[in-house]
């Protein structure tokens, strides 16, 4: 577990680390570029998760469980909101529904801290989170990433999955979301992509969820527009912050 500059959350947890290149959205994927640092750096936990390809590396597919990191939330008694493998995805493929099981058993004991499990693959969060029987818990929140309005339909999976917090993070925001149905949801992130091959955003785009947010009733978190220089950019809109994070009350409530 680090602690992390991402505007959303506190602090990173990865039991697992490496994944896969499936849609645009994961095209510029800066997870590939740390994992690849980390490789070189020595880090064991990294070796062999990337690979070169021109001049960038990218995902080749492997993922590898680290064992030793399941418990380290057990260790932390100041409460932090906790992004739950953040150079991964907990609901690959190769992840065993086992291992799923034992790290929500970690994070049932930890009801202190705020878990945001952030997938791309909500189909298989369905699954394996009704197969296994996974409990709801108030402190663990389950979200998808959508890029652009071709994966919309992670929103359905994600509506279809137990949870009492459902979030979505539009990040990178490579296209027009505005048939995005929002019902069941409780939280947006909206953010450009960053780094040297970033695409731009419109701000129409943002604007277009931001609306869906306020008929929706969910909350509305605007991270930052990217770019090469995402400092410079910064994260105004209309000249303020949007900080807002979901209502557990009120979703306790909605369910």
């Amino acid at each position: 577990m680090a602690d992390t500059t991402i505007e959303w959350t506190d602090a990173t947890w990865n039991p697992v680390a490496g994944c896969l290149v499936i849609t645009p959205g994961c095209t510029n994927c800066y997870a590939m570029r740390m994992a690849a640092r980390l490789e070189a750096m020595g880090v064991p936990k990294y070796e062999g998760l990337t690979r070169k390809s021109g001049d960038r590396y990218v995902w080749t597919g492997k993922v590898r469980l680290d064992e030793a990191s399941l418990e380290i939330p057990l260790k932390w008694r100041r409460p932090r909101k906790i992004f739950v493998n953040s150079m991964s995805d907990l609901f690959h493929p190769d992840v065993p529904p086992e291992f799923v099981e034992r790290v929500w058993e970690v994070m049932a004991k930890t009801p202190q801290h705020t878990y945001q499990i952030l997938t791309k693959r909500p189909e298989r969060m369905r699954q394996v989170v009704t197969d296994l029987a996974l409990p709801a818990l108030p402190h663990v929140w389950l979200g998808t990433s959508v890029e652009d309005s071709r994966v919309l339909s992670r929103l359905d999976d994600l509506r279809a999955t137990p949870a009492i917090i459902r979030f979505v993070s539009f990040e990178p925001l490579i296209g027009s979301v505005a048939k995005a149905n929002l019902d069941g949801i409780h939280w947006a992130i909206v953010g450009g992509e960053s780094g040297p091959r970033a695409r731009p955003m419109a701000e129409q785009w943002v604007d277009e969820i931001r609306l869906a947010c306020l008929g929706a009733g969910a909350a509305f978190f605007f991270k930052q527009w990217g770019g090469r220089n995402k400092k410079a950019a910064g994260r105004l809109l209309h000249g303020r912050e949007w900080n807002n994070l979901p209502l557990q009350s009120s979703a306790i409530l909605a369910e």
